[in-house]
């Protein structure tokens, strides 16, 4: 006997409120009694971090851990999705079978049965009150600390960090044997979440920024000697009377610092001049690079993993920068055709991985006088902090049920059509943040509260829009964790055991 499980959809992302079918394929070749056949639509983050602790700490935190072990490897596996259906037997099957009967013989052949699931907004990991997993045999302590629990969006699929930090989605089908002594099929298929942006704040005219300052240096003539096989030179023209330039540079991104996933980057990159001076300013070097911070916990140990992806890099640039009212901007043409690269997450926290961003730039300037450009070179590095987002706008149906949630739980007051004095002692009244996200019709919540988003998706259908492209980094299937956490037989593609 042999199970597997069919996706209609084997490729491709899914996202939040998508429905994902499929069947349980169940080859026998001989008359087989089964008790029950289960699918279940699984979420796991899993961590797994190597580090010496002090001795006191593991009698107090682990009474169970053996004593004398300096280093320890500590695992927290967090669930974050789970939901099961019972594909056979059916209901109408067990309103007809004796009230007896446990237990179904099923003939040689192929028998297949549908599922379907719908994918929630939120993550379920705080309503797992289990505090130990068996993981190949080998029973392992969960987090029992409810607080450390972090209910927000689904995380998207991760890999990446083999053996150390894991997201996963996945379908599950178990074929429970009526024998004691026979052991339960298992088969599991993987597939890759990209969840729903939250909401973005109204378009407006604020940006964000970073900067930084350089002053040059004096242009100095030193006139070269001459020599055997070589000519004197003149010295520079003008140089002692240059004044240096005192620069600023900034980088620009709307305001909240957001960037979208397989679209180019809203990025604005200015010089300008601070003091009086006819000095012309050259661009050398142009670097930029979308850098990523995954914070990795394991109980009281934790790690943070940089990756990179570069945008932009030239170098041996002799662009003069055209100056209006001392202001000069980088050419955007430079990058505005150039998307993120599909291989980036979008930012999330979930309880045990943290994924945040910034973006690292580095412009190289000289400064002249006319075609003269003197040879000292200053490149500057910027850091802005953003946020990367899916690109999968939530449905209009969600928002507008965020923004009456919002009505209702603020309810708007009245303000007068002219101002008046608020008198001696009284509190000053307060007003909505500018940069709280603002829709067409009012303010609502930047995320809105986890059980009213997954009240109102059963009423919602899958997102009609674009989506873009998400790909993982590809791993051999000793790289990461194992997958099937109780063994069994009938392990497919994927289902490793745990190291």
């Amino acid at each position: 006997m042999s199970v597997r499980v069919y996706l209609d959809k084997p490729q491709g992302c899914f996202t939040n409120l998508d429905y994902i079918t499929g069947k349980a394929i169940l080859s026998i070749t001989g008359n087989e009694t089964v008790t029950a056949i289960n699918v279940k639509l699984e979420a796991d983050s899993k961590t797994r971090l190597l580090g010496a602790r002090p001795y006191g700490v593991i009698e107090d935190r682990f009474p169970n851990r053996q004593r004398g072990d300096e280093a320890q490897v500590e695992t927290e596996i967090h669930k974050l999705l789970y939901k099961a259906v019972q594909v056979f037997p059916t209901q109408e099957l067990q309103n007809v079978a004796s009230q007896k009967s446990s237990s179904y013989t099923l003939p040689p052949g192929q028998h297949e049965y549908a599922f379907k699931f719908k994918i929630p907004f939120n993550n379920d990991c705080s309503n797992m009150t289990s505090t130990y997993v068996t993981v190949a045999g080998l029973q392992m302590q969960m987090p029992h600390n409810t607080d450390r629990h972090i209910k927000k969006t689904l995380p998207p699929s991760l890999n990446g960090l083999p053996g150390q930090a894991e997201i996963r989605y996945y379908v599950k089908a178990t074929v429970q044997r009526a024998a004691f002594y026979k052991e339960n099929y298992r088969a599991q298929t993987d597939f890759k979440f990209f969840p729903i942006e939250p909401p973005r704040a109204a378009p407006n005219k604020r940006e964000s920024y970073a900067r930084r300052q350089h002053q040059f240096a004096p242009a100095v003539d030193s006139p070269s000697r001459s020599g055997f096989l070589r000519r004197s030179s003149t010295p520079t023209p003008d140089a002692s009377t240059v004044i240096p330039p005192l620069v600023s540079v900034d980088g620009r991104l709307p305001d909240p610092a957001v960037v979208t996933c397989n679209e180019p980057l809203p990025l604005r990159v200015l010089i300008t001049k601070l003091n009086d001076t006819t000095a012309t300013i050259h661009l050398k070097l142009l670097h930029i690079e979308l850098i990523a911070r995954t914070t990795v916990r394991a109980h009281h140990l934790n790690r943070t993993n940089q990756a990179s992806w570069v945008i932009l890099s030239r170098s041996n640039m002799q662009t003069q920068l055209i100056e209006k009212n001392k202001i000069m901007e980088l050419d955007r043409n430079l990058w505005k055709d150039i998307p993120l690269p599909n291989t980036v997450a979008p930012s999330f926290d979930t309880c045990n991985i943290t994924r945040s961003y910034y973006l690292d730039i580095k412009v190289g300037l000289s400064y002249g006088k006319g075609s003269t450009v003197y040879p000292e070179l200053a490149v500057e590095p910027i850091h802005m902090p953003l946020k990367v987002f899916s690109g999968i706008a939530p449905p209009p149906a969600l928002l507008n049920a965020m923004r009456e949630r919002a009505a209702a739980s603020n309810p708007s007051t009245h303000i007068p059509t002219t101002p008046s004095q608020p008198s001696p002692g009284a509190a000053a009244p307060t007003y909505p943040s500018p940069s709280e996200p603002v829709g067409p019709e009012g303010p609502f919540p930047a995320e809105a509260p986890p059980s009213y988003e997954d009240a109102i998706a059963e009423d919602l259908g899958p997102v009609d829009g674009p989506r873009g492209e998400y790909h993982q980094v590809p791993m051999s299937e000793t790289d990461g964790f194992g997958v099937d956490e109780k063994g069994g037989k009938g392990r497919g593609q994927g289902e490793r055991l745990f190291p």
